[in-house]
C-alpha cells in the first residue's frame, strides 16, 4: 500500500485523462485521514480548483452546515474527496473515462483511511461507486454493504441549493448516517466480556 505523500505525488503528476492539463490545482482531499466516514463528491468546481480543496464554494458552506447538524466536521471526524481530482471544464459532469481513470486514486485513499461508512454526494458518485443504474431520487438514504463498507447516497449540496424542496429528504438521510455512525463506533468501543471462572 502506498503512503499519503506518495499517493498525492502520483496524483500531481497524473495525466491519465485530459483534466490534468486544464486544472489550476489538484484537489486531492481534506479532513481526518483516520476518519470513520468518507464523503465523496463528483469533482472540483471553480472555487475548489482555485483553492485546491474540495467543497469550498457555496456548496461547501452548505455541506459544512449539513455535517455540523449531525455533529460532524471536516476538521475532526470525516474525510472529503471526489471521484475526479481535477476540475472538468465549465463544471460539467466528469465523463466516464475521466471517472475511471481517476478512480484508482480514490481506492488508494479509501485503503489508507479505512472508513466504516462511505457517503456518495449526488448521482455521479453513486453511479460510480454503488451501481451504474443508481437513481438518486429513488434510492437516496438506502444502505448498501459493499466490500466491508457501509455505503449510502444523498443529494449533492449543489442540488440542494438549486432545489430547496429536497432539503427535508437530505436531512432524513443525514440522520440515518449519524445513527449508523453511532451504531458502528459504539460497537467498536465496547469492552470485551470479562472472563469468568467456572
Amino acid at each position: 500500500m502506498v503512503d499519503w505523500e506518495t499517493l498525492r505525488s502520483a496524483c500531481e503528476a497524473c495525466h491519465r485523462c485530459p483534466l490534468g492539463q486544464t486544472r489550476t490545482n489538484l484537489v486531492f482531499g481534506v479532513g481526518n485521514p483516520e476518519a470513520e466516514i468518507l464523503f465523496v463528491g463528483e469533482g472540483p468546481g471553480e472555487q475548489e480548483d482555485l483553492k485546491g480543496e474540495p467543497f469550498v464554494g457555496k456548496a461547501g458552506i452548505l455541506l459544512d452546515k449539513m455535517l455540523a447538524c449531525i455533529g460532524l466536521s471536516r476538521q475532526e471526524n470525516v474525510y472529503i474527496a471526489n471521484i475526479v481530482k481535477c476540475r472538468p471544464p465549465h463544471n460539467r459532469d466528469p465523463l466516464p473515462e475521466e471517472r475511471f481513470s481517476c478512480l484508482p486514486y480514490l481506492r488508494e485513499q479509501t485503503k489508507l483511511i479505512r472508513p466504516k461508512i462511505i457517503v456518495c454526494l449526488g448521482k455521479v458518485a453513486a453511479t460510480t461507486l454503488i451501481d451504474p443504474s443508481f437513481s438518486i431520487m429513488r434510492s437516496h438514504g438506502v444502505w448498501y454493504e459493499r466490500k466491508g463498507f457501509w455505503m449510502i447516497a444523498t443529494f449533492h449540496p449543489a442540488a440542494l441549493l438549486r432545489n430547496e424542496g429536497l432539503k427535508r429528504d437530505a436531512y432524513a438521510d443525514l440522520l440515518r448516517i449519524r445513527a449508523k455512525y453511532e451504531e458502528l463506533t459504539s460497537d467498536s468501543k465496547k469492552e470485551p466480556p470479562a472472563e469468568t471462572d467456572g
